[in-house]
């Protein structure tokens, strides 16, 4: 396939540590204005599109072309509705938070049904392994993850313990392969204190409040 992946060279490295990009044609920017004609590529990847959610309207311009966009902080369907879908939709929402590109299963989204055929031979060519999740904000994986970073925020506030013995005890309690904190330094904490925000807004859940601590650090 003629791939053409949005995201700095970070994001891109751990879409590489990934794999399956080998034999296929890749094409790596920064940013989609400095592509005249995106309707030349059989797939984009933006790992940053929450970030740039107006691309949407580019991307509306070419449905020919399917595109796996980083949606975490929004959804499908609020893209859809911001921008002018009309001749079909042809993104998938993909999890591409730091931290998580990399994982052997990658997390998606689709707006209908009529989108997992594509979906699946993308993915079969990309040689990736997928899970299907609910289009809403935060996905599944992110909202957990950044939940507990949350509630480990929320214990080292009220000094219940230090950041230290949190993260012992998450791994050593529940068998998880790194603690709270050591996740929120993997993703970024700027970028779970967006996840959290983003949920707490489209739900209104106070488990999603963000802690006064996490609010700090992140600003």
């Amino acid at each position: 396939m003629n791939i053409l992946v949005i995201g700095d060279g970070q994001q891109y490295a751990a879409l590489v540590e990934k794999g399956g990009l080998n034999g296929h044609q890749v094409q790596r920017v920064s940013g989609l204005e400095r592509i005249e004609e995106p309707g030349i590529y059989q797939l984009i990847i933006d790992l940053d599109f929450d970030e740039h959610t107006e691309r949407g309207a580019i991307y509306a311009r070419h449905p020919e072309v399917p595109v796996l966009a980083g949606i975490v902080k929004t959804s499908l369907s609020a893209v859809m509705n911001e921008h002018a879908f009309s001749y079909g939709f042809n993104l998938i929402g993909c999890n591409w938070l730091p931290g998580f590109t990399a994982m052997s299963v990658t997390e998606v989204s689709v707006m209908d049904q009529e989108q997992r055929p594509r979906l699946q031979q993308i993915m079969q060519e990309l040689g990736w392994e997928y899970e299907v999740v609910e289009d809403r904000v935060g996905m599944v994986t992110p909202r957990v993850v950044c939940m507990i970073i949350n509630e480990a925020y929320l214990a080292a506030e009220e000094g219940t313990a230090s950041r230290e013995d949190i993260n012992i005890a998450m791994k050593l309690g529940t068998n998880y392969p790194l603690g709270p904190f050591e996740w929120c330094e993997r993703i970024g904490v700027k970028q779970v204190y967006a996840v959290l925000d983003a949920v707490y807004k489209a739900s209104g859940n106070e488990r999603y409040k963000v802690s006064a601590l996490l609010a700090q650090e992140a600003a």
